[in-house]
C-alpha cells in the first residue's frame, strides 16, 4: 500500500517569487512609514500566501494512487503505464494534482494530470513512456505536487509504491530460413513434421499444452501433472545458443554488440513458438534449459532473456552447438 512521506516540498513559482517579493516590499514599506493602507495592503498579501498553503495542503490530502504495468514491454518501444488516483475525504474534493512516477527516486518526464478529483471517486489516466535497455526497473513511488489554487507555489509530497518493470528485449524483424531438419541425437526419436505422430512418451505439464494431452493414470500415480509427447513434436525442436560472455571491462560496442544479440535471440524464439516450434534458449550457464512450447511460453522466454547477465568466458555452454550462425548475430546467436 502506498505510503507518504513527510515533510512536504515547496518551491517557488516565478509568479511565486515575484509576489513574495512584492509582499516584502509593501511589508518594509509599512513599517518605516506606519500607513495603516500598506499595512492593509501587507495584510492581504500575507492572506494568500497563508491561503495558499492551506488550500494546497489540503488538496494533497489524504489520496491514494497506484499504477497499472503492462503485462509486455519490449525495450526501444512506447508502453503505456496506468494511473489511478483516488481521493478518501469525505466531503472535499481535491484539484489541479500532477503525479510523477518515480524511477529510482528520479521522476521520469511523463505527469498525469487531474484538474478536479471529487471526494471518495477515483479517476485514471496513464502516460506513454519508452525505455531504452532490457532489464529490471525498480519503480519506488509516486510524487504527487500541485500548484492550486493560486500558482505562486508547487507543494509536493512522495508516496511510497515499491514495485518493478521487467522491460523485454527488443523484437527485431528475422528473415524466416529453413527450419532445422529432423536428425537423431542419442536415443531422442526423430520423426516427421505434423500436429500428431506416434506416442513419443511422457513429460511434465507446461503452461500453454493441449489439455486434451494429459496422460491421467500418469498423473495420479506421480502426483503431477503428464501431458503425452509424440515424434512429430520431438522433430520440430529448436536449440537457440546465444554468447553471452563478457569481457571484465566491456566496451560500450561490446554491450552494444551483446543487446543486440539478445534483441535476435529474442525473436527468432518468438518466431519459432508462434509457428508451433519446441525451444529452448542455452546461454553460459550451468544447467541446460527446458523445452519450451505454445505461445504461452512466450512471456517466460523474453522474462528470462530480459534477465539474463554477462558472464566470464570460462564459463561454458550445458549443451554443445552443432548448428549455424544466425544472419545478424555476428557469431553470438547459433541455431540448431
Amino acid at each position: 500500500m502506498a505510503r507518504s512521506r513527510w515533510p512536504r516540498r515547496l518551491q517557488f513559482t516565478r509568479e511565486g517569487k515575484y509576489f513574495v517579493g512584492i509582499t516584502f516590499g509593501v511589508g518594509f514599506a509599512a513599517i518605516n512609514t506606519g500607513n495603516n493602507l500598506l499595512y492593509l495592503l501587507f495584510g492581504m498579501l500575507l492572506s494568500f500566501i497563508i491561503a495558499s498553503g492551506i488550500l494546497s495542503e489540503l488538496s494533497l490530502r489524504d489520496l491514494e494512487v497506484s499504477r497499472q504495468i503492462p503485462t509486455r514491454m519490449h525495450a526501444k518501444r512506447p508502453f503505456l503505464v496506468g494511473i489511478t488516483l483516488k481521493n478518501n475525504k469525505r466531503r472535499l474534493p481535491s484539484f489541479s494534482v500532477e503525479v510523477e512516477d518515480l524511477y529510482d527516486d528520479k521522476p521520469i518526464d511523463k505527469r498525469c494530470y487531474f484538474l478536479k478529483l471529487p471526494s471518495t471517486r477515483s479517476q485514471s489516466t496513464s502516460y506513454r513512456h519508452t525505455l531504452a535497455r532490457r532489464g529490471r526497473y525498480a519503480v519506488t513511488g509516486f510524487r504527487l505536487s500541485t500548484k492550486f489554487p493560486f500558482g505562486l507555489f508547487r507543494k509536493s509530497r512522495t508516496v511510497d509504491s515499491p514495485g518493478e518493470l521487467i522491460v523485454f528485449p527488443e523484437l527485431v524483424p528475422i528473415r524466416r530460413g529453413r527450419p532445422p531438419a529432423s536428425r537423431n541425437h542419442g536415443e531422442e526419436i526423430r520423426g516427421r513434421v505434423g500436429r500428431r505422430g506416434e506416442f513419443h512418451g511422457l513429460r511434465e505439464h507446461r503452461e500453454g499444452d493441449d489439455p486434451r494431452d494429459i496422460h491421467w493414470p500418469s498423473t495420479a500415480r506421480r502426483g503431477r501433472q503428464m501431458v503425452r509427447e509424440y515424434e512429430d513434436e520431438a522433430a520440430r525442436r529448436l536449440t537457440i545458443f546465444l554468447d553471452n560472455a563478457m569481457d571484465e571491462n566491456p566496451s560500450e560496442a561490446d554491450l552494444d554488440a551483446l543487446e543486440r544479440a539478445v534483441s535476435l535471440a529474442a525473436s527468432m524464439a518468438v518466431d519459432y513458438l508462434q509457428r508451433g516450434f519446441a525451444v529452448r534458449v542455452c546461454t553460459r550457464g550451468e544447467t541446460a534449459p527446458p523445452w519450451l512450447r505454445g505461445g504461452g511460453q512466450i512471456a517466460a522466454v523474453l522474462r528470462a532473456l530480459a534477465l539474463l547477465p554477462s558472464v566470464s568466458r570460462e564459463i561454458p555452454f550445458p549443451v554443445k552447438a552443432e548448428g549455424r550462425p544466425a544472419r545478424g548475430g555476428k557469431g553470438r546467436v547459433v541455431e540448431a
